[in-house]
């Protein structure tokens, strides 16, 4: 059960990934005229991918918190055992930024919530009609939430690979 659960929260997190990726470039690199692949990538609606990425997020988070006590019990004990520190620690703070990110969400959702409407006329970004404050608040919050989630998915496949071959 623990390790659908696990298979379920990293196809979860993949998905968040994109649409954070996606809209982290859309909103901090917008693409002018998009000839080519990467400038495709970035010319994204950047409010489209707001409730997703909130939603995505959350459900995630939850599931992280399901599998948290099958880790603590079994994985965080054979890091102990084989003093595999930086691997257990890494952990640690990979607890601490997704808190901080789920905070964050409130004022991820404040910086985005514009409809999708409003967006229309902009940059492609979702840039029409808002400060330019307002701009570098929404590419900050995004990117900051994009490294956030890039650092938890590297950490957590990285200890899941360590797991895995190790077996813990």
């Amino acid at each position: 059960m623990i390790t659908t659960l696990l298979i379920v929260h990293g196809l979860l997190a993949v998905a968040l990934l994109g649409a954070l990726t996606h809209q982290a470039l859309a909103v901090c690199w917008p693409a002018r005229n998009p000839a080519n692949f990467m400038a495709r990538f970035r010319a994204v609606s950047g409010p489209s991918y707001t409730h997703a990425v909130i939603i995505l997020f959350v459900i995630t988070f939850i599931l992280g918190i399901v599998i948290y006590p099958a880790f603590r019990l079994n994985v965080r004990s054979y890091l102990s055992d084989y003093r595999l520190l930086s691997a257990e620690g890494a952990f640690e703070i990979k607890e601490h930024v997704s808190v901080i990110a789920l905070g964050l969400l409130p004022y991820y959702w404040f910086l985005w919530r514009r409809s999708a409407a409003e967006a229309i006329g902009g940059d492609g970004a979702g840039t029409a009609d808002v400060t330019g404050a307002q701009v570098l608040a929404r590419g900050a919050v995004t990117l900051l939430l994009a490294v956030i989630v890039w650092f938890n998915f590297l950490v957590g496949h990285i200890l899941n690979n360590i797991r895995g071959l190790f077996g813990a």
